[in-house]
């Protein structure tokens, strides 16, 4: 009787492990697109601060479907016009497909002379997917605040010299063991030294 109910109980777990594997399996069908958005700060020579912004968009979706995502549209129109000017490039972009496995780059660049702490808010990325009739929609990574037009503190020598050391002390302590170890090979040593004088007389 307790083997009957430990069989009955074993291919209910397998039942249901098979009903949501199918589950996760048909979801899958469908692309995922994630979206990654940097932004780097470089003051200019005229006192003005130039934003590049970058934003990868990656198709995660499964490859042994190969479901493409197809009228791909991005938007990142989170920039105010108040605070901020295009230079170079579009805040939108649109392709018409993006394959499983593939990346699709898009970048442009701002400029601001206002002095501001700045939330940029994440893109939008619009999609069709063939599975679907509704349009998908994903949003790229956040960034972190922009300090536009900053006092950057002036770097301490220790500080410095701290941020040196944590980066490059390993290999400075590699490279002053070897020259160690050649200087101790290649220079004789001084007892050897008198020993041969004192062979010679």
């Amino acid at each position: 009787m307790a083997n009957f109910t430990m069989n009955n109980s074993l291919i209910s777990i397998v039942t249901l492990l098979i009903i949501i594997s199918s589950s996760v399996i048909a979801t899958s069908d469908s692309p995922f697109i994630v979206a990654h958005k940097k932004a780097t700060l470089n003051r200019l020579k005229s006192g003005a601060e130039k934003v590049s912004v970058s934003i990868d968009l990656y198709n995660q979706g499964s490859a042994s479907v190969f479901v493409p995502a197809y009228d791909v549209s991005l938007t990142d129109d989170g920039w105010s016009s108040d605070i901020f000017k295009i230079v170079s490039g579009n805040t939108s972009a649109s392709w018409e497909r993006l394959d499983v496995g593939a990346v699709l780059s898009h970048s442009f660049e701002l400029e601001s002379n206002v002095k501001t702490v700045f939330y940029s808010t994440p893109a939008v990325i619009t999609f069709r997917a063939p599975s679907k009739t509704a349009l998908q929609e994903a949003y790229s990574t956040s960034i972190l605040p922009l300090e536009i037009l900053s006092e950057k503190p002036k770097e301490s020598p220790l500080n410095l010299a701290k941020r040196l050391l944590a980066n490059y002390g390993s290999l400075v302590s590699v490279i002053s063991i070897v020259v160690l170890f050649v200087y101790l090979v290649a220079t004789p040593s001084k007892s050897g030294a008198a020993k041969g004088s004192k062979k010679k007389r």
